[in-house]
């Protein structure tokens, strides 16, 4: 059989670099060689586009100072990537790309939207669900159409903030302490922050507004944290995985309670009262299906004490490093990640089929 050739591309201008750095390192590792030609290419922060040479230099993050640059060329009739270096510039057809970009300028359809442009199959979501599931107030919209319980929300524009106290009366209008401030397009629970007082409600809009000009305000939900894997899309029948569980260190899973905190653990399969458990399995499935997803999407949940289920967001490019939940929910229904990324390679491939 002759041999595909597959580029993954990684890293990104997102607050969530680092993460996507440690994925591409987990999915590289899992791709089968016998299968497929590797091409890397890093993307740094400055948005600069580089030729990577192995895996180690991600891991070392030495190819951040790799001297050879890297295109993808929206050309449709070549279907490459380019590469220059010295003056000298080398063309490599490409078959599939796998973009391991967690957050904006990656998750939300841009990246998308340059694969289609050249016609090179990939992996994930298309432009539409990859864009409205990265803005968190489209994606509610979509959700309320479905009758999906999730949590209540206010807007709030960043323009609108040079009147802090008209927007803080019109949200302690609605809510009562404490609420949950996001910004509508940000990864990874950056720009995050829960506010039990005016004071912080006004310091968690200022920094949500340095990450996105669309900022969400949500009742706050006591529940336990789940997500649930989704695979499939296009022609390939939707597959929700089994349940998994949360147990984050700090109050809330932010940034560095999910990264750096060792004591934040996740569990399989964890004992929910009721149906829960198949109520979430159904939701993930349909909150994808009406998105348009494409490939995979991890959707996440509250649960709360009496069952009922509560929809919080849905992460259509999810993590692969060694603590994220999306490979380990597979691998508790016997999909090993060798196994997982071929089958997320193959059904890239069938997207213009």
């Amino acid at each position: 059989m002759e041999k595909k050739t597959a580029a993954v591309i990684f890293g990104g201008q997102s607050s969530e670099h680092v993460v996507s750095c440690m994925s591409a390192a987990n999915v590289i590792d899992r791709i089968n060689t016998d299968k497929y030609n590797l091409i890397l290419i890093g993307i740094t922060q400055e948005g600069k586009w580089l030729k990577v040479d192995s895996v180690q230099a991600i891991r070392d993050e030495s190819w951040r100072k790799g001297t050879v640059s890297a295109a993808i060329l929206p050309d449709a009739e070549k279907k490459c990537a380019l590469f220059m270096e010295n003056g000298t510039m080398t063309e490599v057809k490409l078959d599939v790309v796998f973009p391991v970009l967690h957050g904006l300028c990656g998750e939300d359809g841009t990246i998308q939207g340059l694969l289609e442009l050249a016609k090179i199959p990939y992996v994930g979501c298309g432009v539409l669900a990859s864009a409205v599931s990265m803005d968190k107030l489209y994606t509610k919209i979509i959700v309320d159409e479905l009758g999906i319980r999730q949590a209540a929300y206010v807007p709030v524009m960043k323009e609108q903030l040079g009147d802090m106290n008209k927007v803080v009366n019109r949200i302690e209008g609605r809510f009562a302490y404490p609420v949950f401030i996001k910004p509508s397009n940000a990864g990874s629970s950056k720009g995050v922050s829960k506010a039990d007082n005016r004071e912080e409600l006004e310091a968690g809009l200022t920094e949500a507004a340095c990450h996105d000009r669309k900022i969400l305000v949500e009742e706050m939900i006591v529940g336990r944290e789940v997500e649930c894997a989704v695979f499939g899309g296009g022609s390939e029948e939707v597959k929700a995985s089994g349940v998994g569980e949360i147990l984050a260190a700090a109050d809330f899973y932010d940034f560095d309670a999910k990264y750096y905190n060792a004591e934040s653990k996740t569990v399989t399969d964890p004992e929910l009262p009721g149906d829960a458990a198949e109520k979430i399995r159904r939701a993930a499935a349909a909150i994808f299906k009406a998105v348009d997803g494409y490939g995979l999407s991890r959707v996440d949940f509250f649960v709360k004490e009496d069952g009922e289920v509560v929809f919080n967001e849905i992460n259509t490019m999810p993590g692969f490093t060694a603590i994220s939940m999306y490979p380990m929910l597979w691998e508790a229904r016997g999909i090993g990640k060798e196994q997982l990324v071929d089958m997320l390679l193959e059904h890239g491939l069938k997207r213009f089929a």
